[in-house]
This record gives C-alpha cells, sequence and structure tokens, in this order.
C-alpha cells in the first residue's frame, strides 16, 4: 500500500481505466513556498535582471554577435564522433550564419570566431536556422588537440568552442557558467 489513499497494485490492475477516489482537493496553499504565499509570475530577482538583457539586445544591434550551442542527431557530447558510420558525410562541426549576416561580412568558407578570451577558425553554413546577430557552434568538437588518440575523431576534427567560453561570465541569478549565450565577433578567415 503507498500513497495517501494506500493504494495496492492489484487494485490498481484490477481497474485498468482508473479509480474514482472523490473530488479533487485543492493543495497550494500547503505545498506553495513563495513569500506571499501565491504563485509569483514575475519575482523579483527576474524583474532585476531584465536590464541586463536588454543591454544584451543593444549589443547585438550594433553589429556584436552571441553564440550558442547546439546538439545533433549523431552525437551525443562527443562520444560518438569515433564511430565512422556516425561521422562520415558533410562536416556537422561548422559555424551556423544567417544569409543577411553572411552577405553583410562577406563570409566565405571560413570564419574566423573571436570572443574575449579565445578564437577558432570554423567552417561557415548559411542558414536561417540561426537568427541574424546569432551564431552557432555545436560543442564536443576539437579532436585535434595533442594527445587525442581518436582516429576517425581526429579525422573529423572540427573545433573546440570551449576555447571561446569567458570565465568572468556566469548567470548572476543561478552562478552558473555561461558556455551559451557568449558575445563574440566574426569575421572572414
Amino acid at each position: 500500500r503507498t500513497g495517501p489513499y494506500g493504494l495496492t497494485l492489484d487494485q490498481l490492475l484490477e481497474h485498468p481505466h482508473g479509480l474514482d477516489l472523490g473530488p479533487m482537493e485543492p493543495r497550494p496553499p500547503d505545498v506553495l513556498r513563495t513569500p506571499s504565499g501565491m504563485v509569483e509570475l514575475a519575482p523579483e530577482l527576474i524583474v532585476a535582471d531584465v536590464e541586463r538583457l536588454r543591454a544584451s539586445l543593444e549589443r547585438r544591434a550594433n553589429g556584436g554577435f552571441v553564440l550558442i550551442g547546439r546538439r545533433q542527431v549523431r552525437s551525443n557530447n562527443s562520444w560518438m564522433h569515433n564511430v565512422n558510420v556516425l561521422v562520415k558525410g558533410k562536416a556537422r562541426c561548422t559555424l551556423q550564419v544567417h544569409p543577411d549576416d553572411a552577405a553583410r561580412l562577406g563570409l566565405g568558407a571560413d570564419a574566423k570566431v573571436s570572443s574575449r578570451v579565445g578564437a577558432v577558425i570554423a567552417p561557415v553554413e548559411v542558414t536561417d536556422a540561426v537568427m541574424p546577430g546569432v551564431v552557432s557552434l555545436p560543442h564536443g568538437w576539437g579532436h585535434d588537440l595533442p594527445g587525442v588518440e581518436l582516429d576517425v575523431a581526429r579525422a573529423h576534427a572540427g573545433v573546440n568552442s570551449n576555447l571561446l567560453a569567458d570565465d568572468t561570465l556566469f548567470d548572476p541569478i543561478s552562478g552558473n557558467a555561461v558556455f551559451n549565450g557568449i558575445p563574440v565577433e566574426i569575421a572572414p578567415a
């Protein structure tokens, strides 16, 4: 027997379409642990951060870019990169750039992506899958570093987006390091 109704597995199996346990009883006052005792749709901590978010939009409006990561179906972090059947075909470690941005910057085959702390050169993939002012690199690549002994992965090395992660950036609300939404500059390589 388990739960507030003392149900057994046999009781549930005897009623495959469900059991009527009576009318719903409201619980929010008992379980809602906010200072006001109500659902807080706009906590002060979040509202206070809106100005910082607006400033990041202004940086993009002034020609800056924000780097986001992306995941891929045939890749799980980096551990599937050494399986030939999963990495064969067109390169997937590409810098996705919106067509308007690619044209404005004159991007060709490769682009240099620079942050405050590092730079990488990546092949450009022009796509409307990203917004203007946003570029995207998948994480988990960069298999050409010294000591990498994965032959298939080394042949499809890609670039290490972690080299762009700024150690001084953190989310002010959670305290987490920023690995996504990194301010970057883009230029032809």
